[in-house]
């Protein structure tokens, strides 16, 4: 039975609508998971730590996805609310057009710019081939990736986030199987981590357009659609926190992994691409429940509902609360065999990362409140106060610690860093939540 946006919402309900998007975070985060355990496991901890020191770029320019995805399902979703489908067919359509079109001319210019910005962020010698190599094929399917991106969100306004879960999944399982395929049987290295993610990005960015221009189901359909530059400056404010989380993200990594290479060499920027591919797993839960709520706030919003709006605040505070505990608690019970499984063979390269990550799991504690307090103001269409929380987060005061910790604690402060920034963005999330309760009537 479908679950409609304009339900009452119980816990039951609510967490039967957002798994399948929590799934399908889950799911996307395990693309470069699987290429860095198999290309630590078979290729070398060189080459691990070239995709670290690439990643970064390529999350920067992944974040035009999560922007569009978000705050176009933002808008769209409260048109639905308002009753204005055909508004919402065009919101819709418009949005995935100038994906595509962006996608082309950011892919071309990574082209150019892989082996510059690698010397930037610190590769010398093999590092920088490594890292062009990898960057350069993941270019070639940048585009279908940030339509999967926009579909991630725009399945769940539609609907129909089984059908997103289904595709994340196919895409997730046809990586598994061909980094194994690449990387342990025909011995391609690192080309072959690339080649594997660019393939399963294909069929998880063109599978949904195939659907979505065929007749269906879903609330929303592909049509011929105007350039609205209003429109389309609300869709980029609402997501201007994704965009600003992503670009944010790819800077502070940047950071952090120079601090490494200055304290702890080529191990330490290994041990930090271990803790956040396992990071990108735990948080993926938070992302997810964000992605896929964020359309039955934007609807209730867009129709007044300010009991519902309540009733979903409340319940949303009370779950993230329970599973960052519950993830707090994994991570340390888990930390060893998680290093294990991925730079086992170096027990020293292993220890440093257990310990590392068991210090910066305590801020999963924190973050789930601060992603979806975020993601709230962004289904509100409050771009900036999403964009201040989000900006605040991931780049001012974690550019603030990590560059002022190492200098008392050393390379516990740069593990310890992610949950003093998350603390600080607690408070004035929490700000935000009180101060603009009257304007939206949550509270």
């Amino acid at each position: 039975m479908r679950i409609q946006l304009s339900e009452h919402f119980t816990y039951k309900k609510i967490i039967q609508f957002v798994l399948p998007s929590i799934v399908m975070m889950v799911f996307t985060s395990i693309y470069g998971v699987i290429d860095g355990l198999f290309v630590s496991n078979f290729v070398g901890k060189t080459a691990f730590a070239a995709i670290n020191l690439i990643m970064p770029l390529l999350m920067g320019l992944s974040a035009l996805g999560f922007m569009i995805g978000t705050g176009g399902s933002a808008i769209v979703s409260k048109a639905l609310g308002e009753g204005k489908r055909d508004l919402a067919n065009q919101y819709f359509s418009m949005l995935v057009y100038i994906t595509i079109i962006g996608g082309i001319i950011l892919a071309a210019a990574g082209m150019f710019f892989v082996r510059p910005v690698a010397v930037l962020l610190g590769a010398t010698g093999e590092l920088i081939d490594l890292c062009v190599l990898y960057g350069r094929i993941l270019m070639v399917s940048l585009t279908p990736f940030l339509l999967q991106n926009v579909f991630q969100s725009f399945f769940v306004t539609a609907e129909k986030p089984q059908l997103g879960l289904k595709v994340t999944i196919t895409a997730g399982l046809t990586n598994i199987i061909l980094d194994y395929l690449f990387i342990a049987v025909f011995h391609w290295g690192i080309a072959g981590a690339a080649v594997a993610t660019a393939i399963s990005e294909t069929v998880g960015g063109l599978f949904p357009i195939f659907y979505i221009t065929r007749k269906n189901e879903s609330l929303l359909r592909l049509v011929k659609a105007p350039l609205d530059i209003r429109a389309l400056g609300r869709a980029c404010a609402n997501g201007s926190s994704e965009l600003m989380t992503n670009l944010s993200l790819s800077v502070v990594n940047s950071l952090y992994n120079l601090q490494l290479i200055s304290i702890a060499g080529e191990n330490g920027v290994a041990a930090y691409g271990t803790i956040m591919y396992v990071n990108f797993i735990f948080i993926a839960i938070f992302l997810g429940y964000s992605i896929g709520s964020a359309p039955i706030i934007g609807y209730h919003f867009g129709a007044g509902n300010h009991d519902e709006l309540r009733n979903l605040l409340r319940m949303s505070l009370s779950m993230v609360g329970v599973c960052g505990a519950a993830l707090t608690l994994l991570a340390q019970i888990f930390a060893s065999p998680l290093a294990d499984i991925f730079v086992g063979y170096d027990s020293k390269l292993a220890a440093m990362t257990c310990h590392g990550f068991r210090l910066y799991a305590v801020s999963f504690l924190i973050n789930g409140f601060n992603i979806f307090g975020s993601a709230f103001f962004t289904a509100l269409s409050n771009g900036f106060v999403s964009a201040m929380i989000s900006f605040l987060r991931t780049l001012v005061f974690q550019v603030v610690v990590v560059l002022t910790l190492p200098l008392i604690l050393g390379i516990d402060g740069i593990w310890l860093a992610i949950t003093v920034a998350e603390a600080l963005t607690l408070a004035i999330t929490v700000c935000f939540l009180v101060n603009r309760r009257k304007q939206y009537h949550y509270a």
